[in-house]
């Protein structure tokens, strides 16, 4: 991320971001297809850590609910305000970033849909469900990276998904 803030993305090389972590950069290649993946590494470990909290919450909770469990525990995952913060400006400034974002996004809404399917929520309940989870993840982490937020990850899901309730509700 250092590298990415003073030289920029474009000008940043493998061979800089693998000297800087100590490695060659076989061994960069053995963790990342590229330098893009740097920035979405723990993309699968969050959807996991996602998914497994929604899977404990109760079945019988509405499937919004189920799926803001989820989100909830990213909160957990989530623990270096200043580096997300660093991240989403590289991403902003780069459209190829901004697309693997949105299929990241879009991969999230797919196991947040599988998971309630799993748990006999029908369509297309499920598949509103994940995508309006994914909503307001995108809002909740945009809030938690605003210069004048200190509240937690957690808390602006909450508020998040209150809100998205609220427009549902004609409100």
């Amino acid at each position: 991320m250092e590298l990415f803030g003073t030289k920029g993305y474009d000008q940043t090389t493998v061979a800089e971001i693998a000297a800087r972590a100590g490695l060659t950069e076989r061994t960069f290649f053995r963790h990342f297809a590229d330098k893009r993946e740097v920035l979405f590494g723990g993309a699968d470990m969050l959807q996991d850590a996602l998914v497994t909290a929604m899977e404990s919450a109760p079945a019988s909770a509405a499937p919004i609910d189920q799926v803001a469990a989820g989100l909830a525990a990213a909160g957990d995952v989530f623990l270096d305000r200043d580096y997300s913060r660093q991240r989403q400006v590289v991403i902003a400034a780069h459209a190829e970033l901004r697309e693997r974002e949105l299929i990241k996004m879009a991969s999230l809404s797919a196991a947040f849909a599988d998971c309630l399917r799993r748990r006999g929520v029908p369509e297309p309940a499920a598949t509103l469900s994940a995508d309006a989870g994914v909503a307001v993840f995108k809002v909740a982490f945009e809030r938690w990276i605003d210069q004048d937020n200190e509240r937690p990850f957690r808390d602006l899901v909450t508020e998040s998904l209150a809100e998205l309730k609220v427009v549902a509700a004609g409100g």
